[in-house]
């Protein structure tokens, strides 16, 4: 090998020995850094503080004890005298009273330890108590209905003054299913001397007066039914008459 041979191979050595210890920085790059992502915390909407409904105020009702007053007093489907009779309590009998008819004297019994109740007027009973305290009740809760007949048609009031005449056409029942009773009745809610009262008024004919007198907040209203043998009819609503005030005819 000749002279210069030897010099470029001891040049290339000594280039390729300088590269591979050399400090140099290399030109592959730094693996990246993993960043980890904070945890994303999810909002939680702090909830209303929740109401506690107040509690509904139940009335707190008696059911009362009485005795009987007359020899034998008529027990009735209904708050009133012309309701259908449903059965008689002898005098001294100890009775129930487990409800009664508002802006009415009239109350609900029943015998002790029996379920048949009916209704008789209060002040022919020894109440033990104020009957006032008695829980108020549905006039219809015992009335027993019949299912042959519809609800009296016609039906129609005019006034003059402070009377009223409510008239309806007749309800022809027939034989052998006749009451022998009252054959209609008309359950009104009007205003007398003053206060709001109501009362059952029965009759025979397809017609009757009933007195209305002003000054009572609540309005005065009245509905009508036939009677039969195995009880009443539906009963038709009355359009009431407004009270003008001047004492003269109202349609």
């Amino acid at each position: 090998m000749s002279f210069r041979n030897v010099c470029l191979l001891f040049v290339l050595l000594s280039l390729v020995l300088a590269g591979c210890g050399s400090g140099a920085p290399s030109d592959a790059p730094l693996p990246s850094e993993t960043v980890i992502p904070a945890s994303t915390l999810t909002a939680t909407d702090t909830p209303p503080p929740t109401r506690t409904p107040l509690p509904s105020i139940t009335p707190t009702y008696a059911i009362l004890h009485g005795k009987v007053l007359p020899t034998k007093l008529s027990c009735r489907f209904g708050p009133g005298p012309d309701y259908l009779y449903k059965f008689g309590i002898l005098e001294g009998t100890t009775i129930e009273i487990i409800g009664r008819m508002e802006h009415s004297i009239w109350v609900l019994v029943r015998a002790l330890g029996d379920s048949n109740a009916c209704w008789v007027k209060g002040d022919l009973v020894d109440i033990d108590g104020d009957y006032l305290t008695v829980a108020p009740a549905d006039p219809h809760i015992v009335l027993a209905w019949s299912s042959t007949y519809g609800a009296p048609g016609g039906v129609k009031a005019t006034r003059e003054g402070d009377m009223v005449t409510v008239s309806w056409n007749f309800v022809e029942i027939s034989p052998g299913n006749d009451s022998e009773q009252v054959p209609y009745i008309l359950e009104t809610w009007v205003c007398q001397k003053g206060e709001y009262v109501f009362t059952a008024l029965g009759t025979y004919t397809n017609h009757i007066d009933v007195l209305d007198e002003p000054g009572c907040a609540e309005p005065s209203h009245a509905r009508v039914a036939a009677a039969e043998k195995h009880g009443y009819t539906p009963w038709a609503e009355v359009l009431w008459p407004p009270y003008d005030g001047a004492g003269t005819a109202t349609p």
